[in-house]
């Protein structure tokens, strides 16, 4: 398995197309959650995800500091149900880490994780850094992975 990681500008317009509908299936209307997806945030974010069978069934967005939080952030993490309970998104998110660390150097790196997935996090060394808030109706934590001293 190989993730592809494209900056905006460089996606086609077909795996642009199938990043949004994966998100669309997963966020609308799997979660039931009436949001605007596009943000703006995508033009400047570098998009992580994998194609398997000619469709796109894991995706993530990295973004730098002052896009969405003042840190380096991971976000938009959805899995393909069929994939799910595969180990997939534990692949996924080591290597969005991995892309972070080697690429831009940050001391660490912010999320904002769904309640529910909490342990998935924290099991990847993220740590919950704010009281539980709401966003767009789901209950969130702000988590923190800070990179270890060599």
């Amino acid at each position: 398995m190989t993730f592809t990681f494209k900056h905006f500008t460089e996606l086609t317009t077909n795996e642009l197309y199938d990043i949004l509908k994966l998100r669309s299936e997963i966020f609308v209307v799997e979660q039931d959650c009436v949001y605007n997806d596009l943000d703006d945030l995508d033009k400047d974010a570098i998009h992580q995800f994998l194609v398997k069978d000619g469709q796109i069934v894991a995706y993530s967005r990295l973004l730098k500091p002052g896009t969405r939080f003042n840190d380096y952030s991971i976000g938009r993490v959805v899995v393909k149900e069929s994939e799910r309970r595969t180990g997939l998104g534990i692949l996924m998110m080591e290597e969005a880490k991995s892309y972070i660390l080697k690429n831009w150097n940050p001391d660490k790196i912010k999320i904002s994780a769904q309640k529910y997935l909490r342990k998935f996090y924290e099991d990847l060394g993220f740590k919950i850094v704010t009281d539980e808030y709401m966003e767009d109706g789901i209950p969130h934590y702000g988590m923190l992975f800070e990179k270890q001293a060599d």
